[in-house]
C-alpha cells in the first residue's frame, strides 16, 4: 500500500476552508496518513505554496510549517495542534514567517496551491534544532523511503477591512508609507498578529 495523506477539513485539490487561514481563525488543519512504509524512523511534514506572491507569475516557493521526526506510529496530527500536543520527539522548523508553527494560507493575490508534502526517512535527523526546509531537505537526502502530497487550494475572500489597514499603520515600525504597500491580508500584513485577530 503506498503511504497516502489525507484531511477530513478539505480533498485533493479542494479549497481549504477559511478556518485554517489568516482570514479565519489560523489554525491548522486535521491531517491523516497511512502505509508509512516498513523501516521507515521518521517522518518529516512540510505544508508549502509554490505560488508565491501572484499564481500568473510566481518567484518563490513560501513555507508554511515544518515538522521534523514525527514518529511513524502516529497517524496524523488533529486540528489546530498545540506546540505542546506535538508527538515526543517531534522538532519544531521554521517557516517563512521566521518563527515556528502553523502559518494558514493567505494569499495577497490570486487562487494558490498549497501543499502538505508528507516524507518517510530511514532515520531519525538528529542535530536539527528549527531548521529551515532547505535545513530538512539537505539533510534528508538519500534518506527518502516514501513520499505523499495533498494540495488544497485558497483565494482571499476579501475580509480584510481598511480597519486592519488603519490597524497596520498604527503597529510599531508601520509608517504610512510602509502601511500603504501592504495589501490587505498580504503576506507582510500576515505578521502583524493583533491585525489579523481583532477585526475578523
Amino acid at each position: 500500500m503506498a503511504m497516502e495523506i489525507s484531511s477530513t477539513a478539505f480533498g485533493p485539490g479542494a479549497p481549504i476552508p477559511t478556518r485554517h487561514t489568516c482570514e479565519g481563525d489560523d489554525v491548522s488543519p486535521s491531517l491523516h496518513w497511512q502505509g508509512v512504509p516498513a523501516g521507515a524512523k521518521s517522518l518529516v511534514l512540510v505544508v508549502d505554496d509554490p505560488d508565491a506572491p501572484d499564481p500568473r507569475a510566481p518567484r518563490m516557493t513560501w513555507v508554511h510549517w515544518v515538522l521534523v521526526n514525527l514518529p511513524v506510529d502516529n497517524g496524523g496530527l488533529p486540528e489546530g495542534i498545540e506546540p505542546d500536543a506535538l508527538p515526543k520527539g517531534t522538532v519544531e522548523g521554521l517557516n517563512d514567517w521566521k518563527r515556528t508553527g502553523y502559518g494558514g494560507p493567505c494569499p495577497p493575490i490570486g487562487r494558490h496551491r498549497y501543499f502538505h508534502k508528507l516524507y518517510a526517512l530511514d532515520i531519525v535527523l538528529d542535530g536539527l534544532k528549527h531548521p529551515t526546509k532547505a535545513q530538512v531537505e539537505t539533510a534528508m537526502k538519500g534518506h527518502v523511503l516514501a513520499h505523499a502530497e495533498l494540495v488544497g487550494t485558497y483565494e482571499q475572500t476579501g475580509r480584510w477591512s481598511r480597519v486592519r489597514i488603519r490597524c497596520l499603520a498604527s503597529q510599531p515600525g508601520m509608517s504610512s508609507a510602509t502601511h500603504r504597500g501592504v495589501a490587505p491580508g498580504s503576506m507582510n500584513a500576515r505578521i502583524f498578529k493583533p491585525c489579523a485577530t481583532a477585526y475578523q
